[in-house]
């Protein structure tokens, strides 16, 4: 099983960019910023997925039973195994796999029983509660959707964990898995979930969507929450040219994740365990950092966590001033879906052999790239992630 590789070859979008990779491409090389105003309440701004039928992706029966996070994931696995021509229904089910990330669940199913049942009492709850708001169910909902009966699962750590399923999912491949339906979605701004999100220190109170979030900006003032995420199908590398894929974007050539042991919520001020990550799945990917053509960065947008990343990137890649790029910029942080969506944009910028911008901001630590940068012979992205309790993730993708 050594010599199997694991590459992406389906990708699924459903962000504010655009549902659908042709409008999320262009709508990142354009640089358009898609954070606005989100309502009255305790957040003024956020990333919002704007123009999303559900009724086009997911049956009424099935959306009586679940959250809107999960219609955007059973949505993206759907675009993903199209941009892939993929039909799992002629293959072998229990050689294909799921596993998802989740951080938030279906807050907005939760908030909705929670008020039926203090305002109606327990008989008014619905007997999907106990499913709907589960971290699980966007990967159990896609296995029996797609009758995928090999390994099922979800990782939880938040921001950091689409990098860890995508781990999961590279293992899976090279232990003998055909192919794995991998990422994350989020659904995070119901009232009550921003409720929630509103005491995070690090949580911008900015009413300005052009300023609101400013990673590695000396005047950064925190992050925008969003919602949306990607979906990424994986397969074994000589099976997609053996079927014909029409598209193999990447390989999956290293991966790795640390943890600060730290803080229960916090990151260590100490970035030597993000480092880590960075220079492990290099090392794992058979590269050194001279080889990394663009970081996608965790970017969290307050001065002393980006501090810290810098730090990180320093401590890899030395003097050398390596191409950084935020574009979750243009959309806000997704929690679970924001590394998934940043690794949708490493496999396209891959494949076309541009980087997409992050907006709104510069840097005079970093080579930040801030308008779309075509890079010739781009081979390899390294897509960093870290997540809220000390979770620190990254993943090296080549060009295959």
């Amino acid at each position: 099983m050594s010599a199997r590789r694991a590459v992406i070859t389906g990708l699924g979008v459903v962000a504010p960019t655009g549902v659908g990779v042709t409008d999320h491409w262009e709508a990142s090389l354009a640089g358009e910023n898609r954070i606005a105003a989100v309502g009255p309440g305790p957040v003024p701004l956020a990333g919002q997925v704007r123009g999303f039928d559900d009724s086009e992706f997911v049956d009424s029966k099935l959306r009586v039973q679940t959250d809107r996070w999960t219609w955007f994931a059973l949505a993206a696995a759907h675009l993903a195994l199209a941009d892939a021509a993929f039909d799992p229904g002629m293959e072998n089910p229990y050689d294909l796999s799921v596993v998802t990330a989740s951080g938030s669940g279906g807050n907005a199913f939760g908030q909705r029983e929670i008020q039926a049942l203090w305002n109606q009492g327990p008989k008014a709850v619905s007997a999907y509660q106990s499913i709907g708001w589960f971290y699980a169910a966007s990967s159990g909902q896609l296995s029996i959707k797609h009758q995928l009966k090999g390994a099922c699962g979800v990782l939880v750590a938040d921001a950091a964990g689409a990098i860890d399923a995508l781990a999961e999912a590279a293992r899976l491949v090279r232990g003998g898995t055909e192919a794995v339906v991998t990422g994350g979605t989020e659904a995070p701004l119901s009232p009550y979930a921003l409720a929630c999100q509103s005491s995070e220190t690090a949580l911008s109170g900015g009413a300005d969507p052009d300023l609101a979030y400013r990673p590695f900006s000396p005047d950064a003032a925190g992050y925008v929450p969003a919602e949306g995420g990607a979906i990424l199908l994986v397969e074994e590398r000589d099976s997609a040219y053996g079927r014909g894929a029409p598209t193999v974007y990447a390989e999956i050539a290293g991966t790795a994740s640390t943890h600060d042991a730290h803080h229960v919520t916090d990151p260590s001020s100490d970035h030597r365990q993000y480092a880590r990550a960075m220079r492990e799945a290099i090392a794992r990917a058979g590269l050194t950092p001279a080889d990394i053509g663009v970081v996608f960065a965790d970017g969290a947008g307050s001065r002393d966590r980006d501090a810290a990343e810098v730090a990180a990137l320093r401590e890899v890649f030395g003097a050398r001033r390596v191409p950084v790029t935020v574009p979750k910029t243009m959309t806000g942080r997704l929690c679970s879906g924001g590394a998934a969506l940043d690794l949708a944009w490493a496999a396209l910028a891959l494949a076309d052999g541009v980087i997409p911008p992050t907006i709104n901001t510069t840097s005079t630590d970093l080579d930040l790239v801030t308008e779309p940068r075509l890079v010739r012979g781009l081979s390899a992205a390294l897509v960093t992630a870290r997540g809220a309790g000390g979770f620190n993730s990254a993943a090296v993708l080549t060009r295959p």
